[in-house]
């Protein structure tokens, strides 16, 4: 018998493991593939950002080099030994992993959980063997997977998802990708750098639509730099594999058909709950129209000792989110009360330049009928960002009319995904637009457009612009 069972050994799943047993918990973690870590570290945020470092090096080094006075004879991309070394820095992750679950003492089941009843979980291996495990309160962490369109047939091969699209044979010519999200801008950033041709597929009016429209504006005009081309409130009605090309058919606003012909199509139109196997049923818990675990503002299902956290709840589908509800329900089994700012856990896209961001959008704001003041600052008039050919993007921040208490921040340009800490604390103690305009920031840096742009939401104070 375990205090604690956690089914999935993704981000929250395993992060949940660990509070658990720091607490002083018996515990185990069951994960039904080879290497723990889930999709996050296998084939999702690790694996993506060391391709993405991978290409924006090699296009630095064809298009910025020579200016900063480097020249490079011969230049060319190896994209066997860039896959190999994003392999590597994958294992190197997962084995960390493994290491922190010995370190712990928390128990490794390797097969598929499943319920039997409300205290008991069948782990069936690969061989079909099975093993039944208890527990006084069980985790389900079993996270995403991609989504599609039900006329879409995904061979893998030339229709893919982010899955495939990690471990590429050959740079893509022209590489469809239908989705204009998240997902879609990275893996279409790592293909794009290294010269293939992207066509990028939308249904809504902008790229990252659950984000500010400024920021998928100003993203667009930096992806147009890379040769993108875009097609936005476009709806994909066919998607035609006929061998060594792939045919896409999309309505425009207008009810037009029009064609995009490419070699590969990458299908990144978001994620959906992953509960195949989970036999849910067995233990009273309820799944949602949506397929998503239904839980109750403490995280727990309709079956008080049984949680759920992470992409298969409702909620955004990030890594972080599912560590801060792991931490969160571990401690909340230990009798402690801990507590979730939702509005507070950022977003980021590790294009380059990146976009991040917390708190509220514009266009919420808007709709909330609140009163709010912006603030704004380019990185064009930075000169940390100047002395590292990092011009594109911005900084905004909107703060209360009134009270001045920073209500969102929006940064699309160097490093942002690191520099959106800083809001996130800011808005943790509710600070204001003066409070930052009144911090010293270190120059040069690129955290003083942060700061600019606070000065320029009080009183349009702004000072390097």
């Amino acid at each position: 018998m375990y205090d604690v069972i956690v089914i999935g050994s993704g981000p929250g799943g395993y992060v949940a493991a660990i509070r658990a047993a720091q607490l002083g918990m018996k515990t185990a973690i069951i994960e039904k593939y080879p290497t723990l870590g889930g999709t996050c570290l296998n084939v999702g945020c690790i694996p993506s950002k060391a391709l993405l470092d991978s290409s924006e090096h090699y296009h630095n080094a064809a298009h910025t080099f020579k200016t900063h006075g480097i020249t490079i004879k011969d230049l060319k991309v190896d994209l066997p030994q860039m896959i190999a070394r994003k392999d590597d820095v994958v294992k190197q992750n997962v084995d960390g992993i493994q290491f922190l679950m010995k370190k712990n003492k928390i128990e490794v089941h390797q097969g598929v959980g499943s319920f039997v009843d409300a205290n008991t979980v069948k782990v069936t291996k690969e061989d079909g063997t099975s093993t039944d495990i208890q527990g006084k309160n069980i985790i389900i962490a079993t996270g995403s997977k991609p989504s599609s369109l039900p006329f879409i047939k995904l061979d893998k091969k030339r229709v893919i998802t982010s899955t495939e699209a990690l471990k590429m044979k050959e740079i893509p010519k022209h590489l469809i990708v239908i989705g204009g999200g998240v997902i879609g801008m990275e893996l279409g950033s790592v293909y794009g750098r290294m010269g293939a041709k992207v066509s990028v597929v939308e249904f809504m009016d902008s790229l990252i639509p659950s984000m500010d429209k400024t920021m998928g504006k100003e993203l667009q005009k930096s992806l147009k730099k890379l040769g993108f081309e875009f097609y936005l409130k476009h709806k994909v009605t066919a998607v035609e594999n006929q061998g060594k090309e792939v045919v896409v058919k999309a309505e425009n606003g207008k009810g037009e058909t029009i064609e995009i012909k490419g070699d590969y199509v990458l299908v990144s139109i978001g994620r959906k709950p992953y509960t195949d196997g989970l036999n849910a049923e067995a233990a009273g818990v309820k799944i949602t129209d949506r397929g998503q675990v239904e839980v109750n503002d403490h995280l727990q299902t309709s079956v008080p000792h049984i949680y759920a956290i992470g992409d298969v709840v409702k909620g955004a589908m990030l890594a972080h989110k599912a560590e801060e509800e792991g931490v969160y329900v571990a401690e909340t089994i230990a009798g402690q009360k801990p507590h979730i700012n939702y509005l507070l856990i950022p977003g980021v896209v590790y294009t380059w330049p990146e976009v991040a961001a917390v708190g509220y959008t514009e266009e919420q704001l808007k709709e909330q009928g609140r009163k709010y003041k912006a603030g704004k600052f380019p990185f064009m008039a930075s000169g940390r960002a100047r002395a590292s050919m990092d011009t594109d993007g911005l900084v905004k921040v909107l703060a209360d009319a009134e009270t001045d208490e920073i209500l969102g921040v929006h940064m699309i340009g160097p490093r942002t995904a690191d520099m959106i800490a800083e809001a996130v604390v800011a808005m943790e103690f509710r600070a204001s637009a003066e409070d930052i305009a009144r911090m010293s920031h270190a120059h040069p840096t690129y955290t003083e457009a942060f700061k600019e742009a606070c000065l320029a939401a009080t009183d349009n104070r702004a000072l390097h612009i």
